[in-house]
């Protein structure tokens, strides 16, 4: 029988354990899109991972989200994210950038500019500003010849992201970003041929993976989704059948993985799960949701045929969670308030488990 603990192989490494740490947005990135000393130590002591996927990065500034997020697309957030690498490799771990572009999930005052998406429909909700959160503006429409250099910036950032010494990079294709409004039904209302039926709906997708594959290889390259999650108001008609015919296209590409995230009903996800030839890891529990994944929960997905389980929110207080997760240890409760407040407080003050006589 699978277990957490066994060692398994994905694209080019070779890693202890089946426990990924799941992107996780905290906003603690220094002026300009850097990332920060305090990154490095937040990373490093979390490498006794299977794998670590980092926090969103965005490709462009367009493609920005959130303030206080980091970036890979100037040489100098390339230099900035070669400390963090390095610690993460240092003290034995492997980690994959993740690739977001936010789309219409942006806001002129976060980064000067008009947020763009498939179609001039807003996101439901309020973003994130530097002056706090504020209705989410209508996006101006990618005409269709702008649409392939969208989709080519994750490659380019794919290419940084291995120049500053990550071992693969994770395109985010989840959560009602740039990806995933393409893949919508009520984000993307194109008549073109990325837009429409689902083989249209899917070509950015396909599009993006098979430009970063081009540039770093698929054996670096994975996407993470999440069927018919709704976030940001995104909608999908046709969920099994729209991953479905993803997953039979990304398949051509031999990806390091798919990442999905448990946002449909669990027959929809084992479809998928068999329907996948490759690597499959899955975020047992909706991010955000009432429950944190727990050893439970990994078990019955590696059970149900996932290769690899991340984890989310439990490693944000538990920097020593695998161990935790080994032995049977207490998991600590996190300091909600403290997700995107700035500052190492709640970010690298978690401690190891403290043994007692």
């Amino acid at each position: 029988m699978t277990t957490l603990f066994d060692r398994h192989r994905l694209g080019g490494l070779e890693l202890p354990n089946r426990i990924v740490m799941a992107p996780m947005t905290r906003v603690r990135a220094a002026a300009g899109g850097l990332a920060t000393p305090s990154m490095a130590v937040h990373y490093a002591q979390r490498a006794s991972a299977g794998l670590i996927v980092s926090e969103g990065v965005q490709p462009s500034l367009v493609g920005q989200s959130n303030p206080g997020t980091p970036g890979l697309y100037t040489d100098e957030q390339v230099a900035s994210w070669r400390p963090v690498t390095d610690a993460v490799h240092v003290n034995g771990g492997r980690i994959f950038a993740q690739i977001m572009h936010g789309g219409r999930v942006s806001h002129p005052d976060t980064t000067g500019l008009r947020p763009v998406g498939p179609s001039a429909v807003a996101a439901v909700g309020e973003v994130f500003t530097p002056s706090g959160p504020q209705p989410a503006p209508v996006p101006r429409a990618l005409e269709t010849s702008e649409v392939p250099e969208q989709a080519r910036s994750y490659a380019e950032a794919a290419r940084r992201a291995v120049d500053a010494g990550f071992d693969g990079v994770e395109l985010h294709g989840a959560n009602g970003y740039l990806i995933s409004q393409f893949l919508s039904s009520n984000a993307n209302l194109r008549t073109d041929a990325y837009g429409g039926p689902v083989a249209h709906r899917i070509r950015f997708a396909v599009e993006a993976v098979a430009a970063t594959v081009d540039a770093v290889g698929a054996a670096r390259t994975g996407i993470r989704l999440s069927p018919g999650a709704g976030f940001w108001g995104v909608a999908e008609t046709e969920v099994p059948e729209l991953y479905a015919a993803l997953l039979a296209e990304l398949a051509r590409f031999d990806l390091a993985y798919v990442h999905l995230e448990a946002t449909a009903e669990e027959e929809v996800l084992v479809g998928l799960r068999r329907a996948w030839p490759g690597n499959l890891i899955v975020n047992p529990t909706v991010p955000m949701g009432p429950k944190q994944a727990d050893r439970a929960a990994a078990d019955h997905w590696l059970g149900l045929g996932a290769d690899l389980i991340s984890f989310g929110r439990a490693f944000i207080a538990n920097p020593d969670l695998v161990e935790r997760l080994r032995t049977g240890l207490p998991i600590a409760p996190v300091d909600e308030a403290s997700y995107y407040q700035g500052g190492d407080a709640g970010y690298i003050t978690y401690p190891a488990y403290q043994y007692t006589a």
